[in-house]
């Protein structure tokens, strides 16, 4: 802001107290909370250690969602006998004679070869996979409100950390495919949040000019832990599925002491339940001493009012915001939507890539890789292009490219495709993130974006038993991914354009600001 004491908004004074109407303050109040903060965020030092922290969980998230790529793999097999015509005429070993097939890795590298699960049907397969985004959707259901009621951004990433790290380390000593399954659930329930936390409380430490590219760094840590996945993945290969398992959690329970010592809440989450002076003492962290009595007599301190409509929600006070208001409630339907159409295509593309007859190892880090160049169009397109015009192109990419990967007999092209295919899809996936994001206000901003990873989440679930589904027919993967991810992508065009619009705080704030911007 160019003038420290602008006069007050009418939306500041249709929700300010009787009293405060009445006397008239030596200082006028800014014009709102989202201007006040972002007037003292500008002038600090940009937080870059907190932020590539905070963004570092993005890093461990990559490496639990895909992890079951590798651990519940159907490893390859080959015939005994040469001159087996019955065996080498065989897609799968089921009808075969145990003597006269082996596996090519020992049979414990997979969990599938394990337990004997080859023959087993594509539920029993998929489950693990699909436990753990069962247990995202379920966790973001009852963990989504938190981050904006109780907890906080903060802790919020820290009891979910702490959840799938545990669970990630006891499933390396699972007995059977049912308890394996049940922790993997576990692990996805605690991890439900992360992402979006992650996001929210990244981009809430900086100002509007950063938050694109803040977001877009939380992008390229997650395709860096894609990348690691596949490299720890075949120097394992010939050991037993479970030391991936120790190998990936370990690390991400050391990073919860990182997070709990270096990083700081959200000051906006701090200001919107009310904890004035500890937000005030947040910022004053990254402004510097020079300015810090400035700080403590700033408007900042007037605007307890804001705080106070909405410190005292519930635990699920923001669902019911959201379901009270028309355009909330489409607004969330929408992006879960397009969540749901991503998440089938986003997760189900790396399960599926074995369909395609190319090296596995090879396929998922041409996948990885594609999503560091992804994290970077998203950084430097986010603040040039419409966000729902991106969503529609890239989906309807995404969808071109998945469904004629069925059609196509070439592997080099068919490869190919896919690449571009996940390409689009990983776009369209920290597209809609963001937009979510810009699309509602602080105070239950946390409750929409954990809706919408739900919505991905269940996507995800569907995922493994349609990839499963095409080792036989291709169409029941590639070709429903390509059909679901373009079609939902289409529920974008009812959502309105984000991009250079402030962000609010309370719901009052966004409903003014919109019907101000209708009647310009």
């Amino acid at each position: 802001m160019d003038d420290p004491h602008p006069s007050p908004s009418p939306l500041l004074h249709s929700i300010s107290p009787p009293s405060q109407q009445q006397e008239q303050d030596p200082e006028p109040l800014l014009l709102s909370l989202d201007d006040a903060i972002e007037h003292y965020i500008s002038k600090a030092r940009f937080p870059l250690v907190q932020v590539l922290i905070v963004s570092c969980a993005w890093f461990f998230d990559a490496q639990q969602c895909f992890i079951n790529v590798f651990t519940d793999q159907l490893s390859p097999w080959h015939c005994i006998h040469p001159n087996d015509t019955l065996c080498a005429a065989a897609s799968l070993p089921c009808s075969l004679p145990e003597t006269s097939w082996s596996w090519d890795n020992p049979k414990h590298a997979s969990m599938i070869s394990e337990w004997n699960l080859q023959c087993s049907s594509s539920f029993i397969q998929g489950l693990p996979s699909s436990a753990y985004f069962a247990g995202c959707v379920f966790g973001g259901f009852i963990l989504s409100t938190l981050a904006d009621s109780l907890l906080g951004r903060k802790n919020m990433l820290l009891l979910s950390f702490l959840t799938m790290s545990i669970s990630g380390i006891i499933s390396a000593a699972s007995p059977n495919v049912w308890i394996y399954a049940a922790l993997r659930f576990i692990a996805g329930f605690g991890r439900s949040s992360i992402p979006g936390s992650a996001l929210i409380l990244a981009t809430e430490m900086v100002s509007k000019r950063w938050r694109g590219k803040v977001s877009a760094i939380g992008f390229i840590l997650f395709s860096m832990g894609f990348l690691s996945l596949p490299v720890v993945a075949y120097f394992t290969r010939g050991s037993s599925w479970r030391n991936l398992y120790i190998l990936i959690s370990f690390p991400s329970l050391c990073y919860i002491i990182l997070l709990y010592f270096l990083v700081q809440e959200s000051p906006r989450w701090l200001f919107v339940r009310g904890h004035t002076k500890e937000a005030i003492q947040v910022l004053k962290k990254n402004i510097g001493s020079a300015q810090d009595e400035t700080l403590e007599n700033s408007n900042l301190t007037n605007l307890d009012f804001v705080a106070k409509e909405t410190c005292n929600m519930g635990t699920f006070s923001s669902l019911k915001m959201i379901w009270e208001r028309k355009w909330a409630f489409w607004r969330m339907l929408s992006l879960a939507i397009i969540g749901f159409g991503c998440g089938v295509a986003y997760y189900g593309m790396p399960l599926g890539v074995g369909t395609l007859g190319v090296n596995l190892y090879l396929s998922i880090s041409f996948n990885a890789l594609i999503e560091i160049p992804a994290g970077l169009v998203i950084f430097f397109l986010i603040g040039k292009m419409k966000r729902k015009t991106l969503v529609v192109v890239f989906c309807m990419v995404s969808a071109v490219c998945s469904v004629s990967c069925v059609f196509l007999k070439m592997r080099s092209v068919r490869t190919a495709m896919e690449v571009v295919a996940f390409f689009a899809t990983v776009n369209a996936f920290n597209v809609v993130l963001i937009y979510c994001m810009e699309l509602f206000p602080t105070s239950v901003r946390n409750t929409a974006m954990s809706f919408t990873r739900q919505a991905i989440a269940l996507g995800c679930c569907a995922a493994p038993v349609m990839a499963v589904a095409g080792r036989e027919k291709e169409f029941w993967s590639y070709g429903l991914f390509g059909f679901i991810i373009g079609g939902c992508g289409l529920f974008s065009l009812c959502l309105p354009e984000t991009r250079g619009k402030k962000i609010c705080d309370t719901i009052e704030e966004q409903e003014f600001v919109e019907r101000e911007l209708l009647s310009s």
